[in-house]
């Protein structure tokens, strides 16, 4: 599948802004390359009726890369598990050559970085803040939840998470209207105790049973699929997942407290 089926045109909410600014960056070498291709490229052409869908997705996929790219260097080093990681991410959602594009894009974004840091050391850092406030404007509360999850993934993936790195998911988290907290309940998803658990559902173990049952109730209804079908079926489905490692941290947590 060529580029333009993944991200399209400069549309949607990235055509301003800082996020505009960095596609402008990171995507214009990609723009002169496939624009010889015969799908149209990166920026190919999409049919009006799908004009507004294919935007708002676009600019949902640009922006984890984004704030992927953030995350990724929190630690100062980028990880060959951690790009392997967003590799297989593109791979089994938009295809190969998506692999390729998005990883070049990443490359770019860090090379930015590096070029914005040596003329101030919070140049890169301040964009990615811009950013997350221009994320929080367009994207609802469940697609941004989404978008922390998936970044929540990209830094888990090498099965060890520097404090750098949970940091710097918190500091985005906070830059696209969430919390710090809803960052560990992202960052404990998949884990198998009761301590992480709690953390999912983002009480604290001395919590009441009817605390407990209010909470459950709470994240199930903000992290429901149906609230990111919007986006694809492919993010749809990355939601699902989402839902089923929190009603099993539920159950873990029912389990030892007798609830039924």
């Amino acid at each position: 599948m060529g580029a333009g089926k993944w991200i399209g045109g400069i549309l949607g909410f990235m055509t301003g802004g800082p996020l505009g600014a960095l596609a402008g960056f990171a995507l214009g070498a990609l723009f002169d390359n496939s624009t010889k291709s015969d799908n149209g490229g990166m920026f190919g052409q999409t049919q009006p009726e799908d004009t507004g869908y294919t935007g708002h997705r676009n600019s949902f996929l640009f922006s984890m890369l984004v704030m992927a790219s953030y995350i990724i260097r929190a630690d100062g080093r980028i990880m060959h598990s951690e790009m392997e990681y967003v590799r297989q991410f593109l791979r089994r959602n938009f295809g190969e050559q998506a692999v390729n594009e998005g990883q070049q894009i990443l490359l770019n974004l860090f090379e930015e970085r590096k070029r914005m840091e040596q003329q101030n050391p919070y140049a890169f850092k301040n964009t990615i803040r811009d950013c997350g406030r221009q994320i929080a404007a367009n994207l609802s509360y469940e697609e941004r939840l989404q978008l922390l999850s998936f970044l929540a993934e990209i830094a888990k993936s090498d099965g060890h998470i520097s404090s750098e790195e949970v940091e710097a998911l918190k500091e985005v988290a906070v830059y696209m209207g969430l919390s710090a907290q809803e960052a560990e309940s992202m960052l404990s998803l998949k884990g198998d105790s009761l301590e992480d658990a709690y953390k999912v559902l983002e009480i604290s173990p001395d919590a009441t049973d009817q605390e407990v049952r209010a909470a459950y109730r709470r994240l199930a209804l903000k992290h429901h699929p149906d609230r990111v079908a919007t986006l694809g079926e492919d993010v749809r489905k990355a939601a699902e997942e989402k839902f089923q490692e929190i009603n099993n941290a539920k159950e873990r947590i029912y389990k030892a407290r007798g609830i039924k």
